[in-house]
């Protein structure tokens, strides 16, 4: 996948989501819950601040992170799904 996200866009791929409860019950599609975790996969080139110039982003590909439940815009590339948000909307980077 090439993806180049424009300012302060970070593109992440979502975990994962668990099939089976811990005791061993398969949930369907629609009972499973969307993860909010991810892996940073493209990061944009930053935004200007109010002297003109690129302030670069925290995070970089690799990071895993948490970000907001109604953040970003999922789509569809290569027929793997991902979130595009903005670097505000991320919530931690996971050590």
């Amino acid at each position: 996948m090439n993806i180049k996200p424009l300012g302060d866009k970070v593109v992440i791929k979502p975990l994962k989501v668990e099939e089976k409860t811990q005791s061993g019950i398969v949930l369907p599609g629609s009972a499973q819950e969307k993860p909010h975790q991810g892996e940073v996969i493209a990061v944009g080139s930053g935004v200007l601040n109010d002297k003109g110039e690129r302030v670069a982003l925290e995070v970089k590909p690799g990071d895993k992170v948490v970000y907001g439940k109604f953040g970003g815009t999922e789509v569809k590339l290569d027929d793997e799904e991902v979130v595009i948000i903005a670097e505000k909307d991320i919530l931690v980077v996971l050590g």
